[in-house]
């Protein structure tokens, strides 16, 4: 049988759910990571080892390492920083694994790797040269929030290829490892002036269809949009959405053309909108949309979900699970059908990752 495993990161370290292929009941552990705000986190199934992208305003930045599936941890730093070259580290805010090593996105903007399973960590780029450059580290020119480079998207056949997201600048593709970018934001929106129109675009989450590598989606600032080619160029597909805005996204395992989003207020609260909690479903890549809230609060219900805050797992039928910025935690067995509440007092959540474990 297997166990599903949702790692759960939030401002007072990472939670650790589990449940059988089932998924009507949970059991929780946590919270770990000595407590650090956990940004990120990344199941490796491979090594079955969890990742927790961490910082602490007392201790720095680092990545948090459990090689038991979450009952001892180490902290692992060594490597993580930018030496003598003026750009501060303050935050790991993004992680992925692929290829036998684990990518870590970083506030000041950088791409860190590590091939010996997290314990020490390299430099692999911070994009020099590219478009915006400058001002993405300017601490005057900074968007709000000061993630610096909060994902990476790996390619799941080519170790040298992917795709970093730059908040507020877009995202940039690399096919040599770091060596050379291209932005690639052709066909994005933007609500204000841009001085280069290659950049400029606050990209909230970006995600790949795992049965078609070409198939990108996206949650912006400014509207919900999809790539048929590996996002070298874009189309809005938001009307038909009760907003333009969120910062969670999912891609459904099997089927290219189903992706999950969860509009939020653009105002000041980004709050799910009319206080009635919904997930939004596309079965036809964007063409028309559906809301899904069966089981979730229908009002009152006030709630945030943050860009790391949407998970989708792989089982034939699958699930989707939904953590927000108020601690509480959702789950779906049934692809956002209907919903349970299965954590309800965790601390502020800002990411959601799910494993399926043998």
């Amino acid at each position: 049988m297997s166990e599903i495993v949702l790692l759960v990161g939030t401002r007072k370290g990472c939670f650790v759910l589990r449940s059988d292929a089932e998924r009507r009941d949970w059991t929780a552990d946590g919270p770990f990571c000595e407590g650090w705000p956990v940004y990120d986190t990344a199941y490796d199934p491979d090594s079955r080892v969890i990742y927790a992208a961490a910082a602490s305003d007392w201790h720095g930045a680092g990545v948090w390492r459990s090689a038991d599936l979450g009952s001892t941890w180490e902290l692992s730093s060594a490597g993580l920083s930018y030496g003598d070259g003026g750009l501060r580290l303050s935050k790991v805010s993004g992680l992925t694994v692929a290829h036998g090593r684990v990518l870590a996105g970083a506030e000041a903007a950088g791409v860190f790797a590590s091939d010996d399973g997290g314990v020490t960590w390299s430099l692999l780029s911070t994009l020099d040269g590219q478009p915006g450059r400058d001002a993405w580290n300017d601490p005057d020119r900074q968007p709000p929030g000061h993630l610096g480079l909060p994902a990476v998207l790996a390619h799941p056949d080519e170790p040298s290829r992917f795709w970093a997201v730059v908040q507020g600048f877009g995202i940039f593709e690399t096919t040599d490892d770091g060596a050379s970018w291209t932005p690639r934001n052709r066909g994005l929106r933007a609500d204000w002036p841009l001085e280069d129109p290659a950049v400029g675009y606050c990209v909230h989450k970006l995600v790949m269809s795992p049965v078609d590598h070409d198939r990108l989606y996206q949650q912006n600032h400014c509207g919900v949009h999809r790539s048929d080619d590996a996002g070298r160029s874009w189309v809005e597909i938001t009307e038909g959405l009760p907003t333009d805005f969120g910062f969670a996204a999912g891609a459904h395992p099997h089927d290219r053309d189903t992706f999950y989003v969860v509009p939020l207020d653009p105002g000041h609260g980004r709050c799910m909108p009319e206080g009635r909690a919904a997930v939004w479903r596309t079965r036809d890549a964007g063409a028309t949309w559906r809301r899904l809230d069966d089981g979730l609060p229908g009002s009152n219900a006030h709630l945030g979900v943050l860009r790391e805050g949407l998970a989708v797992d792989d089982l034939d039928v699958p699930g989707v699970y939904v953590g927000t910025s108020t601690g509480q935690l959702f789950a779906s067995a049934d692809e956002g059908d209907s919903w349970r509440e299965i954590a309800s007092y965790l601390p502020a959540i800002s990411s959601v990752e799910v494993a399926v474990v043998a």
